[in-house]
């Protein structure tokens, strides 16, 4: 059975979901089954329409791609999560999703799982590597494994040098990933894929407690 990526993101005016698609990209071309997900929007719709950009990426993945779920976190043996910057934090979309998976965490359903963090944020110093760690507070209640780019590839460099995860200054108004962030975040798919094949076969051979 092949090893189970999830990838699950909140984007606003698209940065993070071309980001996501690559890191997805990358889990698939190790082997991984993925499922990408996109957590619900909190904002009110006016707040949606007063950016067209904003609006205009909620009309095209709304149809496109599905929302995350607590059952998708059960299924994954590991997980990707991408989020723009929010004064140094993640994106309260993305946290409140975190926030319902209490009963999977009491199960001990996401423990011994590894787990890698993407963003975006309009500049490079707009608290990329604060909202990484922040998220990295989660995931060591979970119990995860945490898996960072580290300089373990070139392309981490040629992407910008960030060894937390990969990380897009989009701009304002905002841009499109270029190529390399993209590469970067493929080989982190990639990365996060053979870390959770190692991991879920680990768990499979340990004995029940």
């Amino acid at each position: 059975m092949p090893t189970r990526v999830l990838v699950t993101y909140y984007s606003a005016t698209g940065s993070v979901h071309r980001l996501a698609e690559a890191v997805r990209a990358g889990a698939e071309s190790d082997g991984a089954e993925v499922r990408l997900r996109r957590v619900a929007e909190l904002a009110p719709p006016e707040a949606v329409a007063s950016n067209p950009d904003w609006a205009q990426h909620k009309q095209d993945t709304d149809d496109d791609v599905a929302i995350a779920s607590l059952d998708d976190l059960a299924w994954a043996d590991g997980y990707a999560f991408g989020t723009p910057t929010r004064y140094g934090a993640p994106a309260a979309q993305l946290k409140q999703f975190i926030d319902t998976a209490s009963s999977l965490w009491h199960e001990g359903k996401l423990a011994d799982k590894p787990v890698t963090t993407f963003v975006s944020s309009a500049e490079q110093h707009g608290g990329q590597e604060a909202t990484i760690l922040s998220l990295n507070n989660v995931f060591y209640h979970w119990g995860c494994v945490i898996v960072p780019l580290g300089y373990t590839d070139d392309v981490v460099y040629a992407a910008g040098g960030n060894p937390y995860g990969t990380s897009w200054p989009a701009g304002f108004p905002s841009t499109m990933p270029d190529e390399v962030t993209l590469e970067c975040a493929r080989y982190q798919g990639r990365r996060l894929a053979r870390f959770a094949s190692v991991l879920a076969a680990a768990r499979v051979a340990a004995p029940t407690p």
